[in-house]
């Protein structure tokens, strides 16, 4: 099989003997299902909800190697993210480019403190060391104006100079959908969203035989016949440990981070830049987005008990960023800057038995662990979005006991758009950044139907063609798929989105199949979701329309 529509796919899930079904399409189910299908196996990929519709769509958006790592002394962690940020460089370079990063250095009286400026200059050496040179780049130390022309509203009256250094940014929501099209496209996996795991079905020998799944659209039921499972559903991996093993599991310590949006008018920047938080141990990034005006802070990192399924940010997240942004800079931002929030889980290894949790999840490790169950169930767990082909190659490996060994292909195996074609203007460039070589195909949509080449969104780049691609080629099945994870439009600015919500709708109601009722149905929700949101985030005026 080698197709993307959702139809095919769950004709083939009813009908196919799988080597393996991947639960869970965020980036280390994508990249699970990618590798097994790149070694030859039969590959089922499914998820609840839609595709990088958790974690993974919900980061910092930044592959990098974690430099606050290094004052944990977790310095193995910090070589493998180094390298498995360049293969994704190589392998998804139109998703994933490079970024410097600014550390800015505060002081007083012209002088900053000789210890963190020493402290800063030899954790990036070892940074450098650690494989980010690799990126083309190594650090180094900018003067008080360099920096002020990266980030024209830093505290002038504190700064002394700064520190720049380099990672990458990638958008989180289409690396997982364009490895998990690629698996489908170009190895046969077949792959279907919005279809829930409710049991695993294991023979007299006690070995995984079938994953009873409910299509969530249609309510139907039916099994999945396999040989074995990868367990890769990040914060809710202890509810398939528990079907696997029929005992509660408590392997995840879910951290929440929350990100908020601004337009860069309020924060210009044209570089990253890292912020110590005043009276904590923490840091939070500003990062430009690279495809419209608005500039995002994040990240918190707290621990979490509430729904796993719809996390949120809070007034006090928001108050949390507003000031540690306020503290380095002049731009006053309040709560009426606010444009977009998103709230995201870490699905961090519990503390070993008999340790007790740290307050801050901050401190908790970012490594991943793979288990095998013994009855053909892998389920791996912890783990950072950078190093998910890592993650993904562990578990699949893991499944070789079962269904036979091969060697891996992904360490240098480009995604599904990687060509030849490049962009001849800045239209053209926007398309290329999203869909690589597939870019072409919404030209010649654009080319048939010029009325497609609007953007409807004020402020933001993305045109009618790019909707009504996702719709057709991305297995897009709402309004909501389409605004928060095939574009960054929700992320950006909800409310200028959302004035714009029924003009999309209207564009891709023939291709998703919806009437008049069903069309108002799919407004009416991605309106709910704004209004809860800002609700929840104390902004104003969440649900104008």
């Amino acid at each position: 099989m080698s197709s993307f529509t959702r139809s095919d796919a769950l004709d083939a899930l009813a009908t196919t003997q799988f080597d393996v079904v991947v639960v869970g399409a965020g980036m280390t189910g994508a990249g699970a299902a990618l590798d097994a299908a790149s070694r030859g196996l039969r590959v089922a990929l499914v998820d609840a909800g839609d595709i990088g519709s958790g974690t993974s769509s919900k980061s910092s958006k930044m592959v990098h190697g974690g430099l606050r790592y290094l004052q944990q002394k977790e310095f193995r962690l910090v070589h493998e993210n180094l390298r498995e940020r360049q293969r994704l460089l190589e392998n998804a370079p139109f998703l994933v480019r490079p970024l410097p990063f600014l550390i800015p250095l505060f002081g007083s009286n012209g002088v900053a403190s000789k210890a963190i400026v020493k402290g800063y200059a030899t954790a990036l050496r070892f940074y450098d060391w650690g494989g980010g040179w690799r990126i083309g780049h190594r650090y180094r130390k900018i003067t008080r104006d360099e920096a002020i022309g990266y980030l024209p509203t830093l505290r002038a009256d504190r700064l002394v100079a700064g520190f720049l250094y380099y990672d990458a940014r990638g958008d989180d929501a289409r690396v997982a959908l364009l490895a998990t099209r690629t698996a489908a496209l170009d190895f046969g996996a077949v792959v279907a969203n919005y279809v829930r795991v409710i049991a695993l079905e294991h023979g007299a020998d006690g070995h995984v035989r079938g994953v009873k799944v409910r299509d969530e659209r249609r309510g139907e039921h039916f099994t999945i016949t396999t040989r074995s499972v990868i367990n890769a559903t990040g914060v809710w991996a202890d509810q398939v440990i528990a079907m696997a093993t029929d005992a509660p599991s408590a392997t995840i310590t879910p951290a929440k981070g929350v990100h908020i949006s601004v337009p860069s008018a309020r924060l210009p920047a044209s570089v990253a830049a890292v912020f110590s938080v005043p009276d904590d141990r923490r840091s939070v990034f500003v990062v430009p987005f690279d495809d419209a005006p608005y500039t995002f802070v994040g990240t918190t990192d707290t621990a979490y008990d509430g729904n796993l399924d719809e996390p949120m940010c809070t007034a006090d997240d928001v108050a949390y960023l507003l000031n540690a942004v306020n503290a380095s800079t002049d731009s006053a931002l309040t709560v009426d800057d606010v444009t977009g929030v998103w709230a995201g889980l870490r699905p961090l290894l519990a503390p070993p038995e008999g340790k007790r949790l740290s307050q801050r999840t901050a401190d908790l490790s970012r490594r991943h662990r793979v288990t095998d169950g013994g009855d053909g169930v892998i389920h791996v767990t912890g783990g950072k979005w950078t190093t998910y082909r890592q993650m993904a190659q562990d578990a699949v490996d893991a499944v070789g006991r079962y269904v036979g060994r091969s060697p891996v292909r992904t360490k240098s195996l480009r995604f599904h758009g990687v060509g030849s074609w490049q962009p001849s203007n800045d239209a053209e460039t926007h398309l290329y950044r999203r869909f690589g070589q597939d870019a072409t195909v919404i030209l010649s949509m654009i080319d048939t139907d010029r009325t497609l080449a609007v953007a409807p969104i004020v402020g933001q780049p993305y045109v009618l063609a790019e909707f009504r691609y996702s719709a057709q080629y991305e297995m897009a099945l709402s309004l909501v798929d389409l605004l928060t994870r095939r574009t960054r439009a929700h992320l950006h600015d909800a409310r200028a989105t959302l004035a714009a919500a029924p003009q999309i709708a209207r564009v891709v109601a023939d291709d998703l199949g919806w009437n008049a009722t069903e069309t108002e149905s799919q407004i009416a929700a991605y309106a709910e979701l704004v209004a809860r949101e800002f609700a929840a985030a104390g902004l104003p005026d969440g649900a104008t329309r």
